[in-house]
């Protein structure tokens, strides 16, 4: 959906003055009102203030994207309006904004996400966004959106259906765990080498949002290859037949024009989806320890709404408790009213946790048989049944680490039994997937979780109890330091996701522990991009224009817990960044255990700094690492003329 699709000239008013947010929120919905897209304009005005009751909407850089999603809207519709004058809308780096959108959204579904999405990539570019303030016209303000839009998603205008093939060939999928920046950064790195390269390349990402621009079957049949640039399981039984080369997210946006030149130059093997060839275990070149990481990647990424969006609503029934100076007991949390029923909305989303973790892994190996045996292995790990138990009425549950368990190794022998049926009678084989899988998957797990539990309790529980001797001895700060750098190292990569899958399942746990390993991981993750930001402010002979101007972004990332933001700086220089990187977050990870800070959620930035246990020393925290990574880069990057030297 094009941004020009959803605004009208009517709709953009250039040279505003408001005196106050108020005010420009007020001209932003009387341009809506105007153009007809609102059935109640008090009551999406009502939605647009309770949206911003909740924080600010503008996002830096003299930009805001106030929105809302009301049963008041008639069809998703924006406005915009330019204040050369600047107003101040509360902004996170204190700039007044003089770019004004405002996204008007129906309930159903995520077409303001949708929105959000396409502008950010827009409107990363200074050049352009400058170029609109100063925009002299309603049609010279589409005309720059029209313009820039076309060039930023080429395949709108020229993936066409194509009556015959000519040439080359290329499809893609691109996925990474949360779905966020990587599955985007890799595609649009595949276009613009499709482009460079005249390879027309048709893309489909495995977003946080769902599948779009779906590869058809068409698509498919007519191809010369299929790239799979992914870190967790797609759908590939739809590629029976066609050269797949398989590989990380991070090729697909670090090695774009190597990969088309495997399709292109007949490098990639052809793909087997029949389980009973042996090419099905292989696509590609991946190795047995990148298989296991897409397997664990399939897990996290379904499980990780579950975390935030259970952990979020635990964090506010603490919040509530505490503003009502409830004792910090056993109960704390369910004592209010309001307050025990967000505890217990979030702890019913926590709870599917651990089984949607170990039942999307065990899919992953076993596919959709694997579904069962992992969600009820999942779930035996979060109760702790043993054979002696098996209500679990008095057993210290294996956790985490069972549901891990669980997933791989239930899928693996679900995965040799299916091939144990493969000699079964053909007459069986309808009976194979409702009966068979499922009533051997049930019998698999159960005997297998009820056996390993015993074992894998005493480990968990070992693994608290040194988490606690650490804590005890004043040796937390090292487990501080060592997941802070682990969040910055790869940045979204392995160890990245290793360090956040330890967070959030020590979040379950609901220990003041627990909640210190979180605010170690999430400060871990932020320090990059401030650190790589504030280089660029500060240190501007070290970057050249391009990177200056993209740096500032990197505040408004970082502050908001996406690592990813430093992404092109690391891989631009890797020896010079990612090491200054990784000591300055371990240093903010340190320092927060060394405050005693904590953080109930599992994502958010500054924007749960309401839910961070001494919050002022938290922000501290990272203001000393984020000063440190920028030292650290002033230190290893020289300036640009002697580097060329």
């Amino acid at each position: 959906m094009r941004i020009t699709d959803l605004l009208k000239k009517e709709g953009i008013r250039i040279g505003a003055a408001p005196a106050d947010k108020a005010e420009a929120i007020e001209q932003l919905v009387a341009l809506h009102e105007l153009c007809g897209n609102l059935n109640d304009t008090a009551a999406y005005r009502e939605g647009i203030l309770a949206r911003e009751a909740m924080g600010t909407t503008a996002i830096g850089m003299e930009i805001a994207i106030p929105h809302a999603k009301s049963e008041a809207v008639k069809a998703p519709a924006l406005t915009a309006m330019t204040v050369p004058g600047g107003v101040d809308y509360g902004s996170p780096d204190g700039m007044p904004c003089k770019l004004l959108f405002m996204i008007a959204a129906t309930p159903d579904g995520d077409v303001h996400m949708e929105v959000l999405a396409r502008m950010m990539q827009l409107l990363m570019d200074m050049d352009f966004t400058e170029k609109l303030k100063n925009a002299a016209s309603p049609e010279e303000f589409l005309a720059l959106i029209d313009a820039k839009e076309t060039e930023k998603f080429p395949d709108e205008v020229k993936t066409a259906p194509v009556p015959e093939k000519k040439g080359y060939r290329v499809l893609a999928v691109t996925a990474c765990p949360t779905g966020i920046a990587h599955t985007y950064m890799a595609a649009e790195a595949l276009a613009k080498a499709g482009e460079k390269l005249g390879v027309p390349i048709k893309i489909e990402t495995n977003g946080s949002g769902g599948v779009k621009n779906q590869l058809t079957a068409e698509d498919i049949a007519n191809c010369d290859g299929i790239i799979i640039a992914a870190d967790k399981s797609v759908d590939t039984a739809r590629f029976d037949g066609k050269p797949v080369w398989s590989t990380k997210v991070a090729d697909g946006i670090h090695k774009p024009e190597e990969l088309i030149n495997k399709i292109m130059n007949g490098e990639a093997p052809v793909f087997k989806a029949d389980k009973k060839a042996e090419a099905a275990a292989s696509v590609g070149n991946e190795s047995f320890g990148r298989k296991l990481y897409k397997h664990l990647m399939n897990g996290v990424s379904h499980m990780l709404p579950f975390v935030v969006a259970g952990g979020i609503f635990i964090a506010i029934a603490f919040l509530i408790d505490a503003a009502k100076g409830v004792p910090m007991d056993g109960n704390f949390g369910s004592v209010t009213p309001v307050a025990a029923w967000f505890k217990a909305m979030g702890g019913y989303a926590f709870n599917f946790m651990l089984p949607i973790l170990a039942g999307f892994i065990a899919m992953s190996i076993a596919d959709r048989p694997g579904l069962l045996v992992g969600i009820v292995g999942g779930f035996l790990a979060s109760n702790g049944a043993t054979f002696a138990d098996p209500f679990a009425a008095a057993t210290i549950p294996s956790g985490f680490l069972g549901a891990l368990l669980a997933g791989f190794l239930a899928g693996w022998l679900l995965k040799l039994f299916e091939k144990l049926c493969d000699k079964l009678p053909r007459a069986l084989e309808g009976l194979k997937p409702v009966l068979i899988y499922p009533l051997a998957g049930l019998g698999i797990v159960a005997v297998m979780m009820c056996a390993v539990n015993p074992v894998m309790s005493v480990i968990n529980k070992g693994l608290s109890d040194g988490l606690l001797w650490l804590n005890q001895h004043n040796l937390g700060i090292v487990l501080g330091c060592i997941l802070g750098a682990m969040m910055s190292i790869d940045m979204g990569g392995p160890l990245n996701k290793a360090a956040y899958v330890f967070g959030t399942g020590m979040l379950a746990a609901a220990t003041t522990e627990g909640y210190m390993v979180m605010a170690s991981v999430m400060i871990g993750g932020m320090v990059p991009p401030i650190a790589i930001a504030l280089s660029t402010i500060l240190f501007k002979n070290r970057w050249t224009a391009d990177e200056r101007k993209n740096g500032v972004v990197n505040i408004v990332m970082g502050l908001s817990f996406i690592t990813e933001g430093a992404i092109p700086y690391a891989a631009a220089y890797p020896l010079k960044v990612i090491p200054s990187c990784a000591i300055g977050a371990a240093v903010a990870g340190g320092l927060s255990w060394l405050f005693n800070c904590t953080l109930m959620a599992p994502h958010g930035g500054i924007f749960v700094v309401p839910t961070i246990g001494k919050p002022l020393l938290y922000l501290l925290a990272l203001a000393i690492g984020s000063v440190v990574g920028m030292l650290m880069l002033a230190i290893l990057k020289r300036p640009i003329k002697q580097e060329n030297e």
